[in-house]
């Protein structure tokens, strides 16, 4: 450890406080008002086999005369599509498919996709996928509704200006593929951000779909790899959500006009019920769902997990895993994964999961009780909170290791040299990293990334 202490010390030279954790930019304590409210805002959802086959006669409901459906070029041949499609057809919607998403989207191919709902200004849209999909069908009707709008407009701050959305989108009915993202019932598109190499997106509520769509039989063939770190996925999103800063600790005062209020409140009652219960299922099935394709009991209950966890984090936040995912993710080298595209990659799932047992090392003082219950339930055994530290790190790295993710960053290439670069890219994903429970400055991250070198 020697090397990385090196390393830390180098980082602290160039570490700028997160202005999140730091004053209430610039106001006295004394006169500025904390946060003293929460939102709940989430798509409607229909789970059920075969709902697919109902969006068509959705669309007609609303009165849709050309819908633009996104999808993946894999996906366009596989049933799900070819479902939605047919179900069009039979309701005599018009449609235009656009199949050239690509899987952990960039800035570039967001902006292609962008320019196709402009060219064809639909009235409606219709995402088939998992989570790279259906964000990039959010960003589609976003920057449709403002034709005029430069593209880091909405971009999250500081990477882009993160303006406010004032004007109503058009409807957006999300038909996630996997079990994982839960982006069918948020407020969040995220991308690659090619400039910087680094991951940002963006976050408001309005861009929110309109109505999930949830049907299991569209997860039935999704490869093993996809299932696992899809998985891990919605762990993290549950964990972290549950684990977040408390909304009225949120930093600084707040806010001036209710729609400036965070997707990202941080914890809270009403998130913790789908947090926790989105634990819960993923405790009883998910390793089922990985190990036996064919177990559709707990492929079914993977992909309502992930939708529960998706409302849980899409009001709450997730903080840490994926704060530091997305520079892992950004600056890999030559690392590909299975049952992914053939380029090189790291997939979210993974990205996120790599750091999981030393970032819950890190945060398990700041709320030891629901360390603590998160440990119980997934390793099924009575956790004490003084042991949470220890309890809920040892049984994450039971999951990693029992579902075959590479044992740490080491194994995705990357180095203790690699820190300084990994830590760039995490500083300024301020939107997850200010409802850290801990301090989330250069030197705690760095250390989470050192001590994720090696997992078991």
């Amino acid at each position: 450890m020697s090397k990385a202490k090196h390393l830390l010390r180098l980082i602290r030279r160039t570490n700028d406080c997160c202005p999140m954790h730091s004053q209430t930019y610039g106001l006295s304590n004394s006169h500025v008002r904390k946060e003293y409210a929460l939102e709940m805002a989430c798509s409607s959802i229909r789970y059920g086999p075969g709902v697919t086959e109902e969006v068509g006669m959705d669309f007609e409901n609303m009165g849709a005369k050309k819908v633009a459906v996104i999808t993946d070029k894999n996906l366009a041949v596989l049933p799900p599509v070819i479902k939605a499609v047919e179900a069009l057809e039979r309701a005599g919607v018009q449609f235009e498919l656009f199949d050239n998403v690509r899987v952990e989207p960039t800035d570039s191919s967001f902006k292609e996709c962008i320019e196709f709902a402009r060219r064809l200004n639909p009235d409606a849209f219709l995402a088939v996928g998992g989570g790279s999909v259906i964000d990039t069908a959010k960003a589609a009707n976003l920057y449709n509704a403002y034709p005029e709008a430069d593209f880091l407009d909405f971009v999250n701050a500081p990477v882009g200006r993160g303006l406010p959305v004032t004007r109503t989108l058009s409807p957006l009915i999300a038909v996630p593929t996997t079990a994982g993202t839960g982006s069918e019932t948020t407020g969040v598109s995220v991308f690659d951000y090619e400039p910087l190499k680094a991951k940002t997106g963006i976050a408001n509520r309005a861009i929110r779909p309109t109505l999930g769509i949830v049907d299991p039989e569209n997860i039935l063939t999704m490869p093993e790899r996809v299932t696992a770190y899809s998985g891990f996925d919605v762990l993290c999103h549950a964990i972290e959500s549950y684990t977040a800063l408390p909304y009225t600790d949120r930093p600084g005062p707040a806010p001036t006009n209710p729609k400036f209020r965070p997707a990202y409140q941080g914890s809270n009652p009403l998130s913790d019920v789908w947090s926790r219960h989105a634990c819960f299922i993923t405790a009883k099935y998910f390793k089922r769902a990985v190990k036996d394709p064919e177990d559709y009991e707990a492929r079914q209950n993977m992909h309502l997990a992930s939708a529960m966890a998706g409302v849980g984090f899409g009001n709450a936040g997730v903080h840490l895993c994926h704060g530091l995912s997305y520079s892992i993710s950004g600056l890999n080298r030559n690392y590909r994964a299975d049952n992914y595209p053939s380029e090189k990659l790291i997939p979210h799932g993974l990205s996120v999961c790599i750091t999981a047992p030393a970032v819950f090392a890190a945060t398990a003082d700041s709320s030891p009780d629901r360390h603590a219950e998160i440990a119980e339930l997934l390793g099924g055994k009575p956790v004490r909170k003084e042991d949470a530290g220890k309890a809920l790190p040892d049984v994450l790295r039971e999951y990693l290791h029992d579902l075959d993710v590479p044992d740490g960053l080491g194994a995705l290439g990357y180095s203790d040299d690699d820190i300084p670069g990994l830590v760039a890219g995490a500083l300024p994903q301020k939107r997850v990293l200010c409802i850290s429970p801990i301090d989330a400055t250069a030197e705690p991250i760095a250390e989470i990334y050192a001590n994720s070198m090696k997992n078991y």
